[in-house]
């Protein structure tokens, strides 16, 4: 077979060509899969984006359609992208502009959508009905474009310039993943945390050798924007290694009362790209096939305000454990994630791991910065030959404007005065431009100020351009600069679980995934919980040295699968299980592993902290403090068995400071502001139930209110205080603090002022912080980070020494 190709010239023109087909497929062929692998559906490794994401974020940024301006019609977007830059249907523009702005597709959305935009299980609006601009991550992305910092290519006719690359300020590629299928090939690439990302990024600028296990310490696994819990991290580590792989992503649940007598399985994170409708079909069709018994009924509570909330009802007779696990093998609750990281580098298609994908962008980046440097050494110069010609002209103007009078054109003005006044072309032709305004001596100040501030900007830059290394450090600060702007905390738990053995589908042979062993639950000052595990009942080790987050404020011991009681500022305690805690061997504890417990728990109310640790069913009484001076004891096996419950009630405007154990034999310690610490015995409070108010505590002075409330038991206590003055924001001022013994303090009736516990200098009005406990104590600041305090002990009413750095929080070791 053959084609005829035909002239359009005249009849005697007219040529016929045989091609033989088999080579006619093969080329147009390879030339549809060249233009869809380059052109369509792989991003390029630099900035992350494909083309058709990168066109339509350099055209609203031209546009000017930026975060502190009104939205503007999707479809008008659309139009302006297909016009100028990008030849192809309005559908597909519009379906990679919503993508952009999905925030449970993108870890951090580049476009800020306004209206429906659809979600994992309904589709968006059409473009007239909705709204966009760019978000602030697109303004990184697309800042400095015009100081010649990437290459400019024309668009699909040559009317219009389009760029290459974008500058990227951060690593896109690694933070929003990438998914496409081209031809012959595809790429699957899971999203991250942007803070993880840059510590790492920022890593191998100052260790350019750094391997991919050093990498993985900074980026630990992916952070899904839907969060979930990532099982067992082995498979992570073939992915980064090679950029292939797999993982096992499990929703996020916990077991809950429902209603009377009925248990639920609350589902409030899923895996990436799982909708819960999706999740609610497996799961009728499993139970329609018998495949799965136990289930009552299924309700999606999800809303804007509260997030996504699936009720799985469980009937009554079934362990919802067992249930659990048997949903988790029978629907989207478990879902895998492949990695596949498939991305343009140098216009081919490759196959990159994460150090592949880092070296790749840091080598970007540090291109960017160099070219941004080079064009503003280029422009400070150019400004500086002006201005340079323009003090010349200035110091002798009357000879400047004798020469332009009597010149009889421009262009015999332009040559005297470089004659005259050894200018060249340029500097003539501004200074010809010249406005007389700028004849005065306040303009000759300015010019000669400008003069010095170009001069020292160049030396800058050319001392930037001349070093590698201050190019590294540049960007790795502008990397810290993105991170503490547009970073957020990770959502996505990585549990180091190991694989489990197949099991059987049938019924009868569900069992529990993780056994229910003894554990301990440690929680850090800074908020962040392990568990510790100990089947064979090991000894827990105290950590040989002390690294981030390694101070306690809480511990209780339970069981894996058992139950615990997250006490709250609200007087709010809050059941959940540590089963899903990041665990830590007991010889080798650091809470750097840990996860915020609030984030575990669900708390949303930024003002609300979780303040200690309670067994549910023990009989040891637990006494809080709150701000006002209020006391009270609870015996939390006498507590309604509900998941959320008020077990103190406050005043308006109160809060509770301090949780701990208090038996008859400890002595309740409270601290104020005002520097006054009062002892006294805990049975002097009785217990109260859960909707008591308690009873006074300390009597507060009219100015002051509680620091600090806890309980002592035995020796070797010891009372940490830090003193500042009032109105100074906490973090700013160092301070003074200091360590005194607890036996100095003695005890005092309940509902007294307590005694003086530190001593005010001069400019110092109140107490920062304060802590009593056992000694050691151990202070962190704001991060997490170990801040000395003074080491030797101090009279109870003592000014203490001068603090090195600030500190947020003082806790005890394990």
């Amino acid at each position: 077979m053959a084609r005829k190709q035909e002239s359009a010239a005249s009849p005697a023109a007219e040529r016929i060509e045989d091609v033989a087909l088999e080579s006619e497929m093969q080329g147009s062929y390879l030339e549809y899969a060249y233009s869809v692998i380059y052109s369509r559906a792989l991003p390029d490794a630099r900035d992350g984006l494909k083309p058709v994401q990168r066109r339509i974020l350099y055209q609203m940024a031209e546009m000017g359609l930026r975060p502190d301006r009104g939205h503007v019609k999707s479809a008008r977007v659309v139009g302006d992208v297909m016009g100028k830059l990008h030849p192809h249907g309005d559908s597909a523009i519009y379906d990679a502009l919503v993508r952009l702005s999905q925030d449970f597709a993108m870890r951090v959305p580049l476009v800020d959508g306004h209206g429906n935009f659809g979600s994992l299980d309904d589709g968006p609006a059409a473009a007239r009905y909705t709204e966009a601009r760019l978000d602030r991550a697109a303004m990184r992305m697309t800042e400095h474009l015009g100081e010649d910092v990437v290459d400019f290519v024309p668009n699909y006719d040559g009317q219009f310039q389009q760029p290459e690359v974008l500058p990227a300020a951060y690593p896109n590629l690694l933070v929003n993943g990438a998914t496409g299928i081209a031809v012959g090939m595809a790429t699957n690439m899971a999203p991250h945390n942007l803070i993880e990302v840059v510590s790492a990024a920022t890593h191998l600028l100052e260790n350019p050798d750094a391997t991919t296990d050093e990498l993985m310490r900074f980026v630990p696994g992916p952070d899904f924007p839907s969060g979930g819990i990532i099982m067992g991290l082995d498979g992570l580590q073939g992915a980064y290694e090679t950029g292939r792989g797999s993982v096992k992503v499990r929703a996020k649940t916990r077991i809950e009362q429902i209603g009377p007598r009925r248990t639920g399985i609350v589902v409030t994170e899923l895996p990436y790209m799982v909708g819960p409708e999706r999740v609610i079909e497996k799961l009728k069709d499993a139970v329609q096939s018998k495949k799965l018994q136990g289930i009552s009924d299924v309700n999606d509570l999800s809303d804007r305000k509260h997030g996504l909330r699936l009720v799985i009802g469980v009937k009554t007779g079934f362990d919802p454990e067992a249930v659990l696990e048997r949903l988790f093998r029978l629907t989207p609750l478990e879902d895998s994630f492949g990695f596949n990281n498939v991305a343009l580098v140098d216009g081919q298609p490759s196959t990159l791991g994460l150090r592949d994908m880092l070296v790749v962008y840091v080598n970007h980046r540090i291109d960017v910065v160099t070219r941004r440097t080079a064009f503003r050494l280029a422009r400070r110069q150019e400004r500086l030959h002006l201005v340079e010609g323009l003090l010349i002209a200035i110091l002798d103007i009357d000879e400047v404007i004798q020469v332009i009078r009597s010149s009889e054109t421009s262009d015999e003005a332009r040559s005297r005065l470089c004659q005259v006044f050894d200018l060249d072309e340029v500097q003539a032709e501004y200074i010809l431009e010249l406005r007389l305004r700028r004849l005065t001596k306040f303009s000759r100040i300015e010019l000669e100020t400008e003069r010095d501030e170009l001069l020292a900007e160049i030396a800058q830059l050319e001392e930037l351009l001349g070093s590698e290394s201050l190019i590294r450090r540049q960007v790795a600060q502008e990397l810290e600069a993105v991170a503490d702007e547009l970073g957020t905390p990770r959502r996505t738990v990585l549990m180091n679980a190991k694989p489990q053995p197949k099991r059987s589908t049938k019924s009868g042979d569900a069992d529990l995934q993780i056994a229910d062993a003894p554990t301990r639950v440690a929680l850090s000052t800074t908020g962040r919980a392990v568990r510790i595990d100990t089947p064979n009942g090991e000894e827990i080790a105290p950590p040989a040295r002390r690294s981030k987050h390694d101070a306690i404020l809480a511990t209780a011991a339970t069981t894996v699968r058992g139950e615990l009681g997250a006490v709250t500022s609200a007087g709010r305690l809050l059941r959940f299980s540590p089963v899903d805690l990041p665990s830590v061997p007991p010889t080798s504890i650091s809470l750097s592993a840990g996860q915020r417990l609030r984030d575990y728990i669900g708390l949303t109310d930024r003002n609300e902290e979780i303040l200690g640790l309670v067994v549910p069913g023990s009989d040891t009484p637990l006494a809080l403090g709150t701000a006002s001076g209020v006391v009270k004891r609870v015996v939390p096996s006498a507590l309604p068995a509900r998941p959320e419950l008020e077990i103190i009630s406050l005043k308006p405007g109160d809060r509770v400071v301090g949780v701990a154990d208090a038996v008859d034999e400890a002595d309740l310690v409270f601290v104020t502001t005002d520097a006054r610490l009062l002892r006294f015995s805990a049975s002097s409070v009785r217990p109260q139930g859960a909707s008591a108010g308690g009873m006074s505590g300390i009597k507060l002075a009219a100015s002051s209110s509680v620091l600090f409330f806890g309980s002592v038991a035995g020796d070797g206590n010891v009372v940490v205080t830090a003193s500042t003055a009032e109105g100074m924001i906490d973090g700013t001022d160092a301070g003074r603090a200091k360590i005194s013994d607890f036996g100095e303090y003695p005890t005092k009736g309940r509902a007294t002022g307590g005694v003086r516990a530190h001593a005010f200098l001069k400019g110092e009005d109140r107490l920062q912080l304060a802590w009593v406990g056992p000694d050691p104590a151990y202070a962190l600041d704001a991060k997490g980070a170990v801040r000395k305090i003074p080491m030797t002990l101090s009279k109870r009413d003592g000014s203490g020494q001068p603090l090195e750095a600030p500190i947020a929080t003082i806790g005890r070791t394990l």
